[in-house]
């Protein structure tokens, strides 16, 4: 199949052309080359998969895990090509790194991790109202929430861990995995889609998306809740993910100068110049994934704060990091001041991380600066929704909202 599609006449998804290239230039107009590419390789191997059936599956499968060098038989055209392109790291990637794996996930706590980085990634995936459009036609947004949110999760920890994306590994299968349910439904999608003006569906742009959402959003969810990170931690944390968008086929022009939170902004607003109006879809999805992660989060045994308390979390959360223009547009509502959490957890999750990034030896000195400043941080406070401390005080916050 054709991997990049003609371009239409007028740009209809770009909200402002003009505006867009006085501020970033030639930029602008690459983007629109992208309106409409995909991943060539990927889609010609979901065509060899579809002609061949059982035996490029079967010679796709094992060259994943084991290498092209390994297959005894010639595997088919583009499945060759494709496990040859994975197999070529790029001169700029760190084998330690890799070996390593993205330590500052890692380094999150797992129900921070979840409720920020997972829900805002897929939020900000959802406000391409192409990748909107195409996920509500496969079901009812309230029944693929869950689901959605538990294969999202499965894979950014696969993604993340050490050595997972050496060849063979867990996260390596999973990415490029990925990377071929985006080429399937670009196929599946565009026997009935309209060319025009919304671009390719699960294209470039919104790959680029996808990718921003599991770092820059992230992170800037994280920040609200009083997660953050130094410049040595954003630089490796793009590097490391540069590796991912080379594995799930994104172009280099889209990746590669972005090397920390200000590039990930540039690369931010050009994709918000090429996105249309919000619509139904959009909102529709992000309601429903507000609602299973907070749903979710509450079973989780020792949860402290009720589902509700959940759910207004979540939503200021989002509407921190998208500012209040995009979370109306989103659908996600204003959490009442009386019921807001955000600054007594930013409070206790910046106390903890104060105190984790000192090692034994240092503590002492540690606790004569924090006596020097005027703050008493107890750093047996675990600053989670379940924790002692948030349970303490949300009570006094919360006057109305009972606790689970």
């Amino acid at each position: 199949m054709t991997a990049h599609h003609s371009f239409h006449k007028a740009p209809e998804r770009v909200v402002d052309l003009e505006a867009a290239r006085r501020r970033h230039g030639a930029q602008a107009d690459r983007m629109l080359t992208l309106l409409t590419a995909g991943d060539p390789l990927a889609d010609a191997v979901i065509a060899e998969l579809d002609l061949y059936g059982t035996q490029a599956r079967r010679a796709l499968d094992a060259g994943l895990r084991n290498g092209l060098a390994s297959l005894d038989e010639q595997p088919p055209t583009a499945v060759a090509a494709l496990l040859k392109q994975l197999e070529t790291t790029p001169s700029w990637v760190d084998p330690l790194m890799l070996h390593r794996g993205d330590v500052v996930s890692l380094s999150v706590p797992p129900i921070w991790f979840g409720l920020c980085a997972i829900t805002g990634a897929l939020s900000h995936a959802y406000g391409s109202p192409t990748t909107a459009r195409l996920l509500a036609r496969t079901g009812r947004p309230t029944d693929m929430a869950a689901r959605r949110l538990s294969e999202a999760a499965v894979w950014a920890r696969q993604t993340i861990r050490p050595a997972a994306l050496l060849r063979g590994r867990p996260g390596y299968v999973a990415t490029v995995e990925v990377r071929l349910h985006h080429a399937r439904m670009r196929v599946t999608s565009l026997t009935d889609w309209d060319m025009g003006a919304p671009g390719l569906p699960i294209g470039q742009l919104d790959m680029a998306r996808s990718w921003l959402g599991f770092t820059f959003i992230a992170f800037q969810a994280l920040a609200a809740v009083g997660i953050d990170i130094g410049p040595d931690d954003e630089r490796y944390l793009y590097q490391y993910w540069s590796y991912v968008a080379h594995l799930l086929g994104l172009d280099e022009s889209l990746h590669r100068d972005v090397a920390d939170h200000v590039g990930a902004r540039r690369l931010q607003d050009l994709l918000d110049a090429t996105t249309p109006a919000l619509d139904e879809n959009s909102t529709a999805l992000t309601a429903a994934l507000v609602d299973a992660q907070a749903h979710a989060l509450a079973g989780v045994p020792g949860a402290d704060l009720s589902e509700a308390q959940l759910r207004h979390l979540i939503h200021s959360v989002l509407r921190r990091v998208f500012g209040e223009e995009w979370g109306d547009r989103l659908g996600i509502p204003s959490v009442p001041a009386e019921t807001c959490l955000m600054h007594l957890i930013s409070q206790l999750n910046r106390e903890a991380r104060y105190w984790q990034t000192y090692s034994p030896a240092s503590a002492g000195e540690a606790r004569r600066r924090r006596a020097l400043e005027g703050f008493r941080p107890q750093p047996e406070a675990a600053a989670l929704p379940g924790g002692a401390s948030c349970r303490r005080h949300a009570g006094a916050h919360l006057s109305g909202v009972s606790a689970a």
